[in-house]
């Protein structure tokens, strides 16, 4: 698809009230909490009164499985392999679930990775295609809103091309169609195991757009190039209130306003050259941002004690999820690594009670901004 091309659909998709100008109204945007601190369906349970008192609406959390020597195992690190995992072994996922009483805590979603990945996109999908399913079914059972689907190649070079196992073999384009297929299939298990679910994507069409060079770069030389071509199977087998998030990771480091309107304007308009179905796409696809809150720790370290020593201090942080919250959609997901919001022994860790206020008057302030 040409650019001009490209804008002049952006423009009908705007005039039909498709793809709005501005973003959507701020008293329905939501913070989402994502980090190390990633709770399990058991902590949710048996400290959910610990997070009702943060400032989130809900949060990330992964379900693990009984192992048949009586032992966990992650079902959510291991679901995209041959191991094809039944509800008999979440039974304990499931009760903790249907017995937690969320109140108003509930934007939660499942996590489900595409790990371990040592699978090629040719060799028998039947396992994932299962586990996406049952997942799905899990997350309905919470009152989830949906899935956190991440994307992340922690383990195998998924969405790579240049790193599949018949490359010599097979083009591009062949792998490509078979990532669309593969995209469909597991929409369609997604949407079996919860109809109009959200599936919350870490990284949209944004990353191989951006990876790309905004379209310089042919995206099989990309390593997340085989993820465009998998989001429009997605997308074509999306049916009713199903919808998708684009998290967009990259926005981790932001600080100014105008970076979140940028990359607002790059996920509704600038990326439709990669998007088969541009309309549709517009339709059941929203915009998110993800900060990071603890940004470079491995670097500039985390200072407890002199927060200005950090890459956000609390003044900065308020800025930008204010900004997120103003921008985006409808999703704004807080990660960290060395604070935690909670924990077994409920109560933060490492997080200074700066970092708690400053999300609280970010939400106040960009929820006053609608309703002075």
């Amino acid at each position: 698809m040409t650019r001009r091309r490209v804008l002049q659909v952006g423009l009908v998709l705007i005039a039909a009230g498709i793809l709005p100008c501005f973003p959507a109204d701020l008293g329905h945007k939501q913070l989402i909490e994502f980090g190390w601190d990633e709770p399990g369906t058991t902590f949710l349970r048996e400290h959910i009164a610990e997070l009702q008192r943060t400032p989130f609406d809900g949060c990330v959390f992964h379900a693990d499985y009984r192992r048949s020597d009586g032992g966990k195992g992650s079902f959510t690190w291991e679901g995209w392999g041959t191991n094809r995992f039944s509800e008999t072994d979440l039974d304990g996922a499931f009760a903790d679930l249907k017995t937690t009483r969320f109140g108003r805590f509930r934007a939660n979603f499942l996590r489900f990775n595409t790990t371990p990945a040592k699978l090629d996109w040719f060799d028998d999908y039947g396992a994932v295609i299962g586990n996406a399913r049952l997942a799905a079914r899990l997350a309905r059972a919470g009152g989830c809103p949906g899935l956190l689907f991440d994307i992340e190649q922690y383990e195998g070079s998924l969405f790579n091309y240049r790193k599949q196992r018949d490359t010599r073999a097979k083009s591009w384009e062949l792998y490509a169609a078979q990532c669309r297929s593969r995209g469909r299939e597991v929409m369609q298990a997604f949407q079996d195991g919860d109809p109009n679910l959200t599936v919350f994507l870490t990284f949209g069409y944004s990353l191989p757009w951006h990876q790309s060079k905004a379209g310089q770069l042919a995206l099989a030389d990309c390593s997340y190039g085989l993820l465009a071509p998998f989001l429009d199977g997605m997308v074509e087998a999306a049916r009713g209130h199903a919808r998708f998030v684009d998290g967009h990771e990259l926005s981790y480091g932001f600080k100014e306003p105008l970076q979140f309107e940028a990359a607002r304007q790059t996920m509704k308009r600038d990326l439709l050259p990669i998007v088969r179905d541009p309309e549709k796409y517009a339709r059941v696809f929203s915009s998110g941002f993800g900060i990071w809150l603890d940004r470079d720790w491995r670097n500039k370290g985390w200072d407890v004690g002199d927060v200005s020593k950090n890459y956000f201090t609390p003044e900065t942080f308020t800025t930008s999820v204010r900004a997120a919250l103003k921008t985006s959609d409808k999703y704004v997901w807080i990660y960290s690594e060395t604070p935690r919001w909670w924990s077994a022994e409920g109560k933060p860790v490492k997080l200074p009670p700066a970092y708690d206020a400053a999300l609280r008057r970010a939400r106040g302030n960009a929820e006053g901004a609608r309703n002075p």
